[in-house]
């Protein structure tokens, strides 16, 4: 059908929702392939030099996939659940104007490597069994630096929760529920022994969770505020990351051979720990934190192991503000094991 029109929430793509879209002047309207009402559309074929971009560093290979696929698995694209494979490779088609390529098979250019994978493994063993200060392992911190600013998080919530064990009869009070004092600070997921960061859940029931509460404990948690800030987010970097922010096929080439490397960063402040290891196991997730701070960065924000909700490591305590402190009763904890 001609003239039809495409939105952003077609892809689910930050950089095409934020930036190519309004660039391109997309006006109000319904779009004609996932059907989101009262949204920016164009038409489909202005989107042509940016996918063409994207599509340049596949190659046409018998045994690959289509680039549907492709472009689902690595960037996230068209995630919206109206946009199955089928409407995928209708909108692709109408993008590129060529109903032959959406059948053709692709792989990824071997062209495209990244050491950045490698580098971190073998930092990250020294750094827990050889070495702590003073290391022989090299990583190219410039392009960790270049890899974070992708993965800037948008659109944080403003209130933010922490919670307690009540220890005694004696409810915790709003000043006793920040970071703990510099002396008291024990190793965690992000800080050190010593520098205390606050460390934030985005429910009560994150919170109550991170601290790993037992049936019939009190729990008492505080709402805390924060200001815009500047945080990394490691919660799904393939869904972050935008290639259509970037000039160049070589870029965006890099850019997915990098992927997983990302990946692993968001996997060392989620996995669980055990306390009785806590002290080496945290010791990469740690320099990973110190390595953003320094880089200008408030805080982290990544997956909780235990809940649905995501927290946030504040580098600074001092830039949440304390409310109120509501106290909930542990009713039921849930354990779920398997065969290991």
């Amino acid at each position: 059908m001609p003239n039809r029109m495409c939105c952003p929430e077609c892809f689910d793509d930050q950089g095409l929702r934020e930036r190519i879209f309004p660039f391109l002047e997309a006006k109000p309207g319904t779009c004609d392939y996932c059907g989101t009402v009262n949204v920016d559309v164009l038409r489909p074929q202005l989107l042509a030099p940016y996918f063409e971009l994207i599509i340049g560093i596949y190659e046409l290979n018998e045994q690959g996939q289509p680039l549907a696929h492709w472009l689902k698995e690595d960037w996230k694209l068209f995630s919206h659940n109206v946009m199955d494979v089928a409407h995928t490779k209708e909108l692709l088609a109408d993008i590129l104007s060529d109903g032959d390529i959406v059948r053709e098979l692709f792989a990824p250019s071997p062209s495209y490597k990244s050491e950045g994978l490698l580098q971190w493994e073998t930092l990250r063993d020294e750094m827990m069994h050889r070495n702590r200060w003073f290391l022989d392992t090299n990583i190219d911190t410039d392009r960790l630096r270049h890899l974070l600013y992708h993965l800037t998080a948008t659109k944080l919530p403003r209130a933010w929760y922490r919670a307690r064990i009540r220890s005694g009869g004696e409810n915790y009070t709003i000043d006793k529920m920040g970071a703990p004092p510099n002396r008291l600070a024990s190793h965690g997921r992000a800080n050190p022994a010593g520098i205390p960061y606050l460390y934030l859940g985005s429910k009560p029931e994150t919170a109550a969770a991170e601290v790993r509460p037992h049936t019939g404990e009190v729990a008492c948690v505080a709402d805390f505020t924060i200001p815009e800030i500047l945080a990394v987010d490691l919660r799904e970097p393939r869904k972050l990351v935008s290639p259509f922010i970037l000039e160049d096929a070589s870029a965006i080439g890099q850019l997915r051979a990098d992927l997983p490397f990302l990946e692993r960063l968001g996997e060392e402040l989620t996995r669980p720990v055990l306390p009785s290891g806590a002290a080496i196991d945290y010791i990469p997730s740690q320099y990973l934190c110190e390595f953003i701070k320094k880089i200008g960065f408030d805080g982290v924000v990544y997956r909780s192991s235990v809940s649905d909700g995501i927290n946030l490591a504040l580098f600074d305590p001092n830039k949440a503000t304390g409310g109120n402190v509501t106290v909930y009763n542990v009713s039921k904890v849930s354990v779920v094991v398997e065969k290991a």
